[in-house]
């Protein structure tokens, strides 16, 4: 599956860290950036987390909320939102479904070898819960400004 802009964001109801649920549809009045990363912890996973972490009052003046997903476990989310003081909601997408729905489960290759993994994207949706803007296989280097500029302009 994958998600284009114009058409309503894949709804889904997942685990969080700090043992939480997040269902996204709950969240319809707000502008969301749901953002995908490979792994917690991993270097360019933490730049992207720590992007946006640096940039949260920003987006809180934007009136966006960031949440990320990856395929970490929900105790893995913990240890990695505590050891960079990350202040947004991580979501776990252990099985893999919300990768699906997003069509961010892809194939990659690392030095000839092929493997399935989580291709790094960005979702603006707004508070309709309509998908505004669609970035995939970020670099991180000026992805989060990109994203912020978006936001404003909701």
């Amino acid at each position: 599956m994958s998600v284009v802009e114009g058409k309503k964001a894949p709804d889904f109801t997942a685990a969080t860290d700090g043992g939480g649920k997040l269902k996204l549809s709950d969240l319809q009045g707000k502008a969301v950036i749901l953002y995908f990363y490979p792994k917690d912890d991993t270097s360019g996973c933490t730049k992207e987390a720590c992007g946006f972490r640096d940039n949260l009052p920003d987006f809180s003046k934007a009136k966006a909320t960031v949440i990320g997903v990856s395929k970490d476990s929900v105790e893995r989310h913990d240890k990695f939102k505590a050891k960079y003081d990350l202040p947004f909601t991580l979501v776990s997408d252990t099985d893999g479904k919300i990768c699906e729905k997003y069509g961010t489960w892809i194939e990659k290759s690392l030095y000839g070898r092929k493997y399935m993994g989580i291709d790094r994207a960005t979702f603006l949706i707004d508070k309709t819960g309509t998908v505004r803007k669609v970035w995939r296989k970020v670099k991180v280097p000026g992805h989060v400004e990109a994203v912020l500029e978006a936001a404003k302009g909701l």
